[in-house]
């Protein structure tokens, strides 16, 4: 049996899911699971990268004690995020999470120097205040000697691909969501990068999807008890998780929905005009240079967030009952205010903005569970009437995958307020987009299409209408 080994680190948590082929079907098998905690270093919210690689190794060390040995890996996680490191490749500074509030104002000093139409026109990125464009100008401010002594930037994937083999690559479809890659010619933008003054020699030529990276160093080897090949899935999660999508045409809207909700279509060109920015559209690049048009929508983070400030002490299952047994609450919030970003306490933060906006404020949890599900559905269908007025398009169902498709309230709410059949599942469509690239470089599929439908013919879809 060949296996392939698809390591899916998300925002909040991380899992590594053996892959193979079984009579045309793919066959999962979940291997390790592990935390994602933001960390405090040095006035900083951080990843705790050691942990994260730490996690990898024991999980590979669970495929030898398996006795299932993968081929070939692939890493992918969120975007925009990075390490820099220095000539004798030791890491400089911390790595920093989006989350942090360092990239505050640091639009502000980039539209000094490039205006928001110009910068979105070349790039095709939704602004957002923690794209890598303004954390690299918060490096710039505070530590521009970490800058100054850079060789090397690496995104997170990157840099876990960079400890498992010694190799430093840039991969294309998560090096878009900085900011600074040319939409329409695919590769860094070095006007954009020399206008802000930012080191060209750190932006190695980017590589796709399927490429080798190369095989783990020999002290990993010892350490987990094989060699193999790590390979570069589309390493931003949204990239990978757009590829497990089961649709059978173009009339399809896919909402990849975990920590983050984004709910967009691919085209094979970016859609680069000012109606686009001004609706705060995103163009990411995806597997063969598919476009991920899409929008990003807070999403689970901040039902991940209530479950955290009750302790958890319900489960998510729970939380979503409370919900049910409030339909009939009626206040709803803009769920991509700042306010719930990176807020002390989610549930406050939702009350506070029903009464700033002179609406009925929760009391108990199911009201403020409702609160939020009947939220994020009404952002859904707002962002669907924006890309059917920028695309000229009428589609006609919801592809949902990733965790938040197991959320039957959710599912049917969307359903309820696009007027959109919802399909729903697989569950964990990242890893499987990820198993995907490894798969198709290897042979197992003669293409995307044929991979997608294996997907369709692999898992149990719920329709919701």
């Amino acid at each position: 049996m060949k296996y392939y080994l698809a390591v899916d680190i998300g925002a909040s948590s991380g899992k590594m899911l053996l892959g193979h082929i079984d009579e045309g079907r793919f066959v999962l098998e979940e291997i390790h699971r592990f935390a994602n905690n933001l960390i405090h270093k040095d006035g900083h919210l951080c990843w705790d990268i050691e942990n994260l690689f730490s996690s990898i190794v024991q999980g590979l060390k669970n495929c030898k004690e398996l006795g299932k040995i993968p081929a070939t890996m692939g890493i992918d996680t969120w975007g925009v995020d990075f390490v820099l490191l220095d000539k004798e490749y030791k890491i400089l500074g911390n790595s920093v999470a989006y989350r942090d509030s360092r990239t505050e104002r640091m639009d502000k000093w980039i539209e000094e120097r490039l205006s928001a139409e110009e910068l979105y026109a070349r790039t095709g990125i939704q602004k957002q205040p923690y794209n890598t464009i303004y954390q690299l100008a918060a490096v710039k401010k505070e530590n521009p000697e970490h800058l100054e002594n850079a060789e090397f930037y690496l995104m997170i994937p990157e840099y876990l691909n960079f400890l498992l083999t010694g190799k430093c690559l840039n991969e294309y479809t998560n090096a878009t969501s900085t900011g600074l890659v040319n939409a329409k010619e695919k590769t860094w933008d070095k006007d954009i990068i020399h206008t802000v003054g930012y080191p060209e020699k750190l932006f190695r030529p980017l590589v796709m999807p399927g490429t080798e990276v190369g095989s783990l160093m020999g002290k990993i080897q010892k350490q987990v008890g094989f060699s193999c090949t790590v390979v570069l899935p589309a390493t931003h999660d949204t990239g990978s998780a757009f590829l497990a999508v089961p649709a059978k045409d173009d009339n399809a809207i896919t909402l990849s929905s975990g920590t983050w909700s984004l709910l967009g279509v691919e085209n094979v060109e970016p859609i680069t005009t000012e109606q686009s920015r001004i609706l705060n559209f995103t163009n990411e690049g995806g597997y063969d240079y598919r476009f991920r048009y899409l929008k990003n929508i807070m999403g689970l983070w901040m039902i991940q967030s209530i479950r955290r400030n009750l302790n958890k002490v319900y489960s998510f299952a729970q939380l979503e009952q409370m919900a049910k047994e409030s339909a009939d609450f009626p206040s709803v919030v803009d769920v991509n205010d700042q306010a719930f970003f990176a807020p002390d306490n989610m549930m406050d933060a939702v009350k506070e903005t029903c009464r700033k906006t002179g609406q009925q404020v929760p009391q108990t949890v199911g009201e403020i569970m409702q609160c939020v599900y009947q939220s994020l559905s009404i952002s859904y269908a707002n962002a669907i009437k924006g890309l059917e007025d920028i695309t000229q398009k009428k589609y006609t169902r919801i592809h949902i995958v990733g965790g938040g498709s197991k959320d039957g309230y959710l599912n049917s709410l969307t359903a309820k307020k696009t007027g959109l059949s919802v399909f729903a599942g697989p569950e964990e469509g990242t890893a499987l987009g990820n198993l995907m690239a490894q798969m198709i470089r290897a042979g197992e599929f003669s293409d995307l299409f044929a991979a997608r439908k294996a997907i369709h013919n692999s898992f149990n879809i719920l329709n919701y209408t």
